[in-house]
């Protein structure tokens, strides 16, 4: 009787430390200091439970309350979900609607409120996860830059061209040597710009004499691409 009656105070007061700690508006690492190996291990998995099943802005401020505890990896992991069912929700609304989401669909969207989904957009080009992610789109850089040149020597003249374009810059040489610029309502040949309104002022023979031209300088799939 003995035994089970110190059994049942050790779980009486094993339960009172998770309960205080439960009710607490913020967990401090020194809060957990005072809990044993197995009442930390019960609550750490009560904490990755309600990570993973709250929404919105209980799931906020379920966060607030226990980021002080939260491991490195773990809030990594937060924000690479996070991100990543942002950038879905996105992509998915502008295929479906042809037009931007707001905050307030994208988070009715994801789960997440309102408030992490302004604060994810407005800072993550400054996390350092986003860095890293760039830097694995770079580092894939050289394969596919290997399939471009693998296609132009098949033949393939647009690839011929991008792989000519990219060398270029990447040796610090202007992309364009005859200075072409081809803009949003004109094209600027070596400081003469010919424009819309030009165009609209030539006479049937001159135009016909500019469509020759470029019909002799153009491949017959830039003509048409």
């Amino acid at each position: 009787m003995k035994q089970g009656t110190e059994g049942l105070q050790k779980f009486t007061e094993t339960e009172t430390e998770i309960e205080r700690v439960r009710k607490m508006p913020k967990v401090s690492a020194a809060d957990m200091l005072k809990l044993s190996s197995e009442e930390k291990a019960e609550l750490y998995r009560e904490f990755s439970h309600k990570l993973t099943t709250l929404k919105g802005t209980d799931k906020d401020e379920f966060i607030s309350k226990v980021e002080d505890i939260l491991p490195v990896d773990t809030k990594n992991q937060l924000w690479e979900n996070n991100h990543y069912q942002i950038t879905v929700s996105m992509g998915k609304m502008i295929e479906d609607t042809g037009k931007m989401p707001n905050k307030n669909q994208i988070a009715a969207d994801t789960g997440l409120s309102r408030q992490t989904v302004h604060k994810h957009l407005s800072t993550y080009a400054a996390h350092p996860l986003y860095a890293e992610q760039i830097t694995q789109f770079k580092f894939m850089a050289d394969r596919v830059l290997a399939k471009v040149i693998k296609l132009a020597v098949l033949g393939d003249v647009k690839a011929a061209r991008l792989y000519f374009d990219v060398m270029g810059n990447l040796n610090g040489q202007p992309s364009n040597n005859t200075l072409i610029k081809n803009q949003t309502n004109y094209v600027q040949i070596n400081g003469m710009v010919l424009s819309q309104e030009t165009v609209k002022q030539l006479n049937p023979v001159q135009l016909c004499e500019i469509e020759h031209i470029l019909k002799e300088a153009l491949l017959p799939d830039e003509i048409y691409s």
